[in-house]
């Protein structure tokens, strides 16, 4: 978390409190903007117009679509931000980016031109740890069938996927799950060799 200061009429103040988000970026679809490459340059400088203060950014990725058969394959990225955004906020900003982008939610892990996953950020689990646990343990079949009306923060299927750990251990392999209390690396390990190896840099 960052605070910045400020000269005020009684002296130096907090101007705002900065706080650091990971999000996960993928596109398998040519949006208006060009091609998946293209549209998850063009979704960072949007999410900057929009006040985001971009810290890093991942090389970009190659992955098969998930699940398997559900389209071509995406290209994958994972970024810092932070801004002086609650979580809800952060992620209308990332669905209001989606949108502009051309993404339509009509199909549950279906092809889309941008997809901006919130995954975590610092400490945070949201709204509460029974509501995180029962999105976290809910089985495969089930999970295809339903999404959470509520922001479900860490993102519960983030130590299951390698197209979103792969990248993020490039830029935040240090930081902790709150839940798990395993680093983006160890999580990363733990997957079995052939989920990594499916996810290559783009060439």
């Amino acid at each position: 978390m960052l605070q910045g200061l400020g000269r005020g009429e009684k002296g130096w103040k907090p101007l705002k409190m900065y706080h650091s988000y990971l999000i996960a970026l993928g596109s398998n679809l040519t949006s208006g903007v060009g091609t998946p490459s293209e549209t998850l340059g063009a979704a960072l400088n949007c999410l900057k117009n929009e006040g985001a203060v971009i810290r890093a950014v991942s090389p970009l990725y190659h992955t098969p679509a998930f699940p398997v058969g559900a389209g071509p394959d995406f290209v994958n990225a994972a970024a810092v931000l932070d801004v002086d955004w609650p979580a809800a906020e952060v992620l209308e900003v990332l669905h209001r980016v989606e949108a502009r982008m051309g993404r339509e939610r009509v199909q549950r892990w279906g092809q889309r031109t941008l997809d901006l996953d919130l995954i975590g950020g610092a400490d945070l689990v949201l709204p509460d740890l029974q509501t995180y646990q029962h999105w976290r343990n809910l089985p495969l079949e089930a999970q295809i069938g339903q999404a959470p009306e509520q922001l479900i923060l860490p993102h519960p299927r983030l130590q299951d996927r390698a197209f979103v750990l792969v990248p993020l251990a490039d830029i935040a392999p240090d930081w902790i799950h709150p839940v798990l209390g395993l680093s983006v690396a160890q999580m990363l390990e733990a997957l079995p060799k052939a989920d990594k190896e499916a996810v290559k840099p783009l060439q």
